[in-house]
């Protein structure tokens, strides 16, 4: 151990470095205090994202920060709250960045039973207000379930009471999930059974039962954990909670859709009775049978009393049998009178009839046919002319079609004549063989040496450009001599003249 004594004036001892000296506290802290039970209220809880906690512990009179690492956070018997009073083992160290003393914390449990039922009631004040408590969304139970899933401990008197109960009841098909029903390991194997009923793992039930014997508190404190609480209210399958005796509540029997005192009382809220089914059915059936009786006595009396107020069939007989007599004794004689009548119709109609008044209808159908046969044989030579008319459509479409190619050709001849002329007439083409041509400063033309001054300023207009120029000569001005008329060409003109036609 480095000896922490400080340095006199009649020392030579070597100063210590800031580090060394923070390293030298800390070792000596956690040599000193390796091992130490504090009892404190918890004042201020932060949960990092890391994982880890940070914590206040203090009393009247003192404080001190506390972390509980990550790995230890889900093994603690509670969870750190703030105003929880709880004991805490672990061991005193430093933090040398801020030159602070704390501990970490490997254990804690609530210090005494107030503590945890305080805790509780937090936690049941949490739930509430999420609405996990609220009776809408509790789920009905089944009337008569097929299967039946329980989540208890496989030995022990709770499992053989159910099985009992439930065979003498309703004899259905029972799943047990054995699991501990009391440590710290309890709440996960709790919740590890309800996730394999509902994700199918197991055949899934109609119901679960999540019963225990009772005991202490400490005992039942499993099912007061947050999480089998939450997984329990989220379950799709209703639950019934048979943890300890009547008087013994748990978290779980708020979240669960019904509470059962005990173990048997939730195999008797889950099963109907069966003899007491077959009982029913069979009163059912009685009443059935004697209501059917009654009815079918009832309407034979009202037909018996209706048949009374009916008559006799033989007289009903005999009144008709009188009528038909009646009629067939006077069928003959109307039989009789009736062919009288139709004979004198029929000779009275006869008489009117003769060959001619046949003959007539016959020769206007005669006529008739007749005219329908000019008219088809009419249509019959306008169709034949029609479709000689149509065998001669093509040869028409080629001749048209030839007289307009010709009509283009000339059309483009006649054109090609126009542009020839043109370019002949075009008074720059002569430019392009080395003339020039004179115009005053005005732009009028000048076309002989005669219209010329001396000192006029001309343009001599060339194929690539305008020069001015200064008339300088002083040789008096000739008369212009008439040129001889040039000969009569008789050859036709070159391709660079245009042609009228």
């Amino acid at each position: 151990m480095t000896d922490l004594l400080p340095p006199t004036e009649s020392t030579n001892a070597a100063p210590y470095s800031v580090s060394e000296l923070a390293g030298a506290l800390k070792r000596t802290l956690e040599t000193t205090y390796d091992h130490v039970r504090v009892r404190a209220e918890i004042s201020k809880v932060t949960r990092h994202s890391s994982g880890h906690v940070y914590l206040t512990l203090k009393d009247d009179r003192a404080a001190i920060d506390g972390v509980i690492w990550k790995g230890n956070v889900s093994r603690l018997k509670a969870q750190p709250e703030m105003g929880l009073e709880v004991i805490v083992t672990g061991k005193i160290t430093t933090f040398p960045a801020s030159s602070k003393y704390q501990i970490v914390i490997e254990l804690l449990e609530a210090a005494g039973m107030g503590a945890l039922l305080a805790q509780l009631e937090r936690l049941k004040g949490k739930l509430n207000a999420e609405g996990l408590f609220d009776p809408a969304r509790k789920k009905p139970l089944p009337f008569a379930p097929k299967t039946i899933g329980v989540i208890t401990s496989p030995t022990g008197a709770v499992i053989r009471d159910i099985l009992h109960r439930i065979r003498d009841r309703w004899p259905c098909r029972v799943i047990v999930w054995p699991v501990v029903v009391q440590g710290d390991a309890a709440p996960g194997q709790v919740i590890r059974a309800i996730k394999g009923f509902e994700s199918g793992e197991a055949p899934k039930p109609d119901v679960l039962i999540i019963a225990r014997g009772g005991g202490s508190v400490e005992d039942l404190w499993p099912f007061n954990d947050e999480a089998l609480a939450r997984a329990v209210a989220a379950c799709p399958i209703p639950i019934i909670s048979a943890v300890g005796h009547e008087t013994d509540t748990t978290l779980i029997d708020f979240v669960s859709d019904r509470r059962a005192p005990t173990p048997t009382g939730a195999a008797e809220m889950a099963t109907p009775v069966l003899s007491e089914l077959k009982g029913f059915v069979l009163d059912l059936e009685r009443r059935r049978v004697g209501t059917f009786g009654r009815h079918m006595e009832s309407r034979r009396e009202r037909v018996a009393m209706l048949s009374r107020a009916l008559p006799k069939p033989q007289d009903l007989i005999n009144s008709a049998q009188q009528r038909l007599d009646y009629i067939a004794h006077r069928l003959d004689g109307g039989l009789l009178k009736n062919l009288n009548l139709h004979e004198t119709g029929f000779v009275r109609v006869a008489g009117r009839f003769n060959p001619a008044l046949l003959a007539r209808p016959q020769a206007l159908k005669r006529d008739q046919v007749t005219q329908l046969s000019t008219r088809a044989l009419a249509a019959l030579t306008r169709r034949v002319a029609l479709a000689e008319s149509h065998a001669r459509l093509p040869a028409l479409a080629q001749r048209m079609d030839d007289a307009v190619q010709r009509q283009l050709t000339q059309r483009s001849d006649r054109l090609s004549s126009l542009e020839q002329l043109r370019q002949s007439l075009n008074p720059d083409r002569p430019l392009n063989l080395g003339f020039a041509r004179v115009h005053r400063k005005d732009g009028a033309l000048v076309a002989s040496a005669a219209a010329i001054i001396t000192n006029d300023v001309l343009e001599l207009h060339f194929k690539d450009g305008i020069v001015d120029v200064i008339a300088t000569t002083d040789a008096p001005p000739q008369t212009p001599q008439p040129k001889p008329a040039p000969k009569k060409v008789t050859q036709p003109p070159s391709s660079d003249q245009g042609s009228l036609f």
